[in-house]
C-alpha cells in the first residue's frame, strides 16, 4: 500500500539578530497560520559575541542572560501561534535558557494563556570548571591570558528534534548553529535518517536563508537605483516552505514590503558560507556547487540541487573573555577650515595621550571606513576641504582609569581645543576578547529537558 506524504513544512523567520525588530512577527505567524499545515516560527538572536554580553547580564542579575528583547518579540505572537498550533524555536535562552522558559512561562500567565510545553536544550555551555581543562587544550596557542567571560559550544539540530517529537510547543536553545534552528523541526517532521546527508544539508540551506531574517527579503540586499527593493520600510520577514526531499521555496507574507528573487536568494546564500562545495555546520558538510535558484512567481524562489556529505567529528566553540576596557570620544567641526580644526584636535590628542597606548583617529566624513588602527590609511590622505567633520579617538586599556583619561581629555577640547569644536560624546564599557577552537563531537552531549508548568526541568 503507498504511503502518502507528510504535508509540507513551512518555517518562518521572526528575528536575525538580538536587537531585531520587534514586530516582525505578526504577519509570519498570520501567513503560517493561514496556511492551516504544519508550521514554526524561529527566532534568531544570538551572533558570536551576543553570549559573551548575556554571561555579563546574567552576572548582575542570576534571573537575566536571556535574549532581553523577548517579552516585546513573544507578547504579540504567543498566543497566535498556540492557538494555531505553530511552534517556537529560538537560540533567545542564550546565557540562562531556563530563565527564559521560566520567563515565556510567566508572560503566559500573564496574557491569559495556558502556559506551553517548553523544553530547553542544554550541554552548549563549557565555561564551567569541569571543562576548562578541555578549553584550554583546545585553544592552544589562542587560550586568554585574562577571565574567561563565556565559552559555548555550536550544537546541531538532533536535541531540538527529539524535543519536538517529545511534544514541546516552544524549544529554547542557547548556542546552537543558526541553520540548526530549521533543520531541527525538520528532522521531527519528516522523519528522515541523522545520516540522510543530502536532505539535511537541503534543509541546512533553507534555515541559512533564514537565519538572518529580512536579509533574503531584500533588506541587506537594498541599493537604491541598482538594486532596488519596494517598501523596505515594512519589510516582511521570510518563510521556507520545505519539502519531503529537504528542497525549499523561499516567500515572504502577502502585503509586506521587500522582495523575494533570485538575487536576493542567491546573496544570502552565500552569505558567510566560506567553501561552497563544502560549508560546515554541526549538522552537516554541505555542497553548493550544483544548487540552482529559480523563480517560480512573485516572491516565490526555489533552491533545489544542494548535496551533503558526513558531518563533522568536532564542534566549533567560541571562547570570550576580558579584554580591558574601551574608551571612545567624538567631536564634531563644522563649516570653513572644518578638517584642518579636526586634525589639529587629532594632534593635540596624540601628545596629550602619548605613552598611554596606541589611539585609533578617525575623521568621519573624511576617513574613517576605510581607515586602519594604526592611522597608516589617515595619514596617507592629504587634508581636504571637508566642512563636515566628526573626529572619533579611541583607545582600548587594561586598566579602567587609565581608559577613562582619553574621555577627559576629549571633553577638554570643549575650550583647549580648536575653534568651534561641539557635539562631545565619550563613552568607557568594558571590552571583550574571542578566541576559537574545536571540540571533539563527544566531549559536548546535547540533551533536552522538558520543563514543568512550576518551572522546573
Amino acid at each position: 500500500m503507498a504511503h502518502s506524504s507528510p504535508p509540507l513544512l513551512r518555517v518562518g523567520s521572526a528575528a536575525g539578530f538580538s536587537g531585531d525588530r520587534v514586530d516582525a512577527a505578526g504577519p509570519v505567524v498570520q501567513a503560517l497560520a493561514d496556511s492551516g499545515g504544519p508550521s514554526v516560527l524561529i527566532f534568531e538572536t544570538l551572533a558570536e559575541r551576543t553570549l559573551a554580553l548575556a554571561q555579563l547580564a546574567r552576572r548582575q542579575d542570576p534571573n537575566g542572560g536571556y535574549e532581553p528583547l523577548l517579552d516585546l518579540m513573544l507578547r504579540p505572537v504567543l498566543g497566535p501561534c498556540l492557538e494555531a498550533g505553530i511552534r517556537i524555536v529560538s537560540n533567545f535562552g542564550a546565557a540562562h535558557p531556563m530563565g527564559a522558559a521560566r520567563r515565556i512561562q510567566s508572560l503566559a500567565r500573564a496574557l491569559g494563556l495556558r502556559v506551553p510545553r517548553i523544553a530547553v536544550i542544554e550541554g552548549d555551555d563549557l565555561s564551567d570548571p569541569a571543562h576548562l581543562p578541555l578549553l584550554m587544550r583546545s585553544l592552544g596557542e589562542a587560550a586568554p591570558h585574562s577571565p574567561l567571560v563565556s565559552a559555548n559550544a555550536y550544537l546541531g539540530a538532533e536535541a531540538i528534534a527529539g524535543a519536538l517529537r517529545a511534544g514541546a510547543e516552544i524549544v529554547v536553545a542557547g548556542r546552537v548553529a543558526d541553520p540548526s534552528l530549521t533543520v531541527g523541526p525538520a528532522l521531527a517532521h519528516y522523519g528522515w535518517a541523522p545520516d540522510d546527508w543530502d536532505r539535511i544539508a537541503r534543509a541546512t540551506m533553507a534555515g541559512h536563508l533564514l537565519e538572518c531574517g529580512a536579509q533574503v527579503t531584500g533588506g541587506y540586499f537594498a541599493d537604491p537605483g541598482y538594486k532596488d527593493v519596494p517598501d523596505l520600510a515594512h519589510v516582511g520577514y521570510p518563510i521556507a516552505e520545505i519539502d519531503a526531499n529537504g528542497d525549499c521555496v523561499i516567500t515572504k507574507p502577502a502585503g509586506t514590503g521587500g522582495c523575494v528573487d533570485e538575487r536576493t536568494v542567491k546573496e544570502q546564500l552565500l552569505y558567510e558560507v566560506h567553501d561552497p562545495a563544502a560549508y560546515l555546520t554541526p549538522d552537516v558538510v554541505a555542497d553548493l556547487t550544483h544548487a540552482r535558484v529559480d523563480a517560480l512567481g512573485p516572491d516565490r524562489v526555489w533552491l533545489t540541487g544542494v548535496r551533503g556529505h558526513p558531518r563533522p567529528t568536532h564542534l566549533k566553540v567560541n571562547a570570550c573573555f576580558e579584554n580591558g576596557w574601551l574608551a571612545e570620544g567624538e567631536i564634531s567641526y563644522a563649516g570653513p577650515r572644518a578638517e584642518a580644526r579636526a586634525r589639529l584636535a587629532a594632534d593635540i590628542l596624540r601628545q596629550r595621550l602619548a605613552g598611554l597606548g596606541a589611539l585609533r583617529f578617525d575623521l568621519i566624513g573624511v576617513a574613517s571606513l576605510f581607515a586602519d588602527d594604526d592611522g597608516r590609511w589617515l595619514a596617507a590622505q592629504p587634508p581636504g576641504e571637508a566642512r563636515d567633520v566628526r573626529l572619533r579617538v579611541a583607545l582600548n586599556h587594561a586598566d579602567r582609569r587609565a581608559a577613562d583619561t582619553l574621555t577627559r581629555e576629549v571633553t577638554a577640547l570643549y575650550t583647549c581645543g580648536p575653534a568651534g569644536g561641539g557635539g562631545v560624546r565619550t563613552s568607557l564599557r568594558p571590552r571583550l576578547g574571542t578566541a576559537s577552537c574545536l571540540v571533539p563531537r563527544e566531549a559536548v552531549p546535547a540533551r533536552f529537558v522538558m520543563v514543568d508548568e512550576g518551572g522546573a526541568a
